[in-house]
């Protein structure tokens, strides 16, 4: 979860001004698509379908959670197709930077909470906090700077890449140990989907993710100088 991303009092909240270049740049049409540079060489460490896999069984968990609990937005909900529509005009884009995302199983949900946040998990698994929308009145443009955001967190791989940076070298299976206290679990999707909610990212791989989601965004016929506005009110707020 991008916690970092759209935390209030958040130490990001001077990438505005980094944002406002960036979004000059990626509106400016372009052959090419932004450089960032390869995805980090660390990642092998964890493989990718591991990382998948306990994503898709943590988001399973939490989207069953959250239905119990009457948090979950039905699939009628006006709030709800709009973030997919959004969702739809920025996946098809994703590919560019990670070919694995073509066979992802997308999923993209609504919930009921006043945290201004939003996520999405490896192996495409998307949700958005109703917060962000009610406390910032987001317009489209916002709201897909910051799902292209979060998508660009997913297909450069930067849970993976950081899992395996924290666990360095050893067995898949020591990685709940190590990061959790948590003992040899039998279940090892299970520990690592744990591990996946709680990451902070590095600010590199923030202002990778801004770079990425900005041009997705741009590509998905989105405004990325939306960028700007979205981190004026988040200042607003905080």
């Amino acid at each position: 979860m991008c916690q970092l991303c759209y935390a209030r009092n958040s130490a990001w909240m001077p990438r505005r001004g980094f944002l406002a270049l960036a979004g000059a740049a990626a509106a400016t049409p372009a052959l090419s698509q932004v450089d960032v540079g390869p995805p980090s060489r660390v990642r092998g460490l964890v493989p990718a379908e591991e990382i998948e896999a306990a994503s898709t069984q943590q988001y399973s968990q939490m989207m069953a959670q959250a239905k119990q609990q009457g948090a979950l937005a039905p699939e009628g909900h006006p709030q709800l197709q709009r973030i997919r529509a959004i969702s739809a005009r920025l996946i098809p884009h994703s590919t560019r930077w990670n070919d694995r995302a073509k066979g992802w199983r997308w999923e993209v949900n609504l919930l009921g909470s006043k945290q201004v946040n939003a996520f999405c998990m490896p192996g495409g698994k998307i949700a958005l906090f109703t917060g962000l929308l009610d406390q910032l009145q987001a317009t489209d443009d916002e709201v897909a700077m910051v799902l292209g955001h979060e998508i660009a967190h997913a297909v450069r791989e930067h849970a993976r890449a950081r899992i395996a940076k924290e666990q360095g070298t050893g067995t898949l299976l020591s990685i709940g140990a190590q990061l959790f206290g948590l003992g040899q679990l039998g279940d090892v999707a299970a520990s690592i989907g744990t591990q996946l909610l709680t990451l902070r990212f590095s600010r590199e791989d923030e202002i990778e993710a801004d770079l990425v989601g900005l041009e997705m965004g741009a590509r998905g016929a989105f405004v990325p100088e939306a960028a700007i506005t979205l981190w004026e009110k988040m200042g607003r707020i905080s």
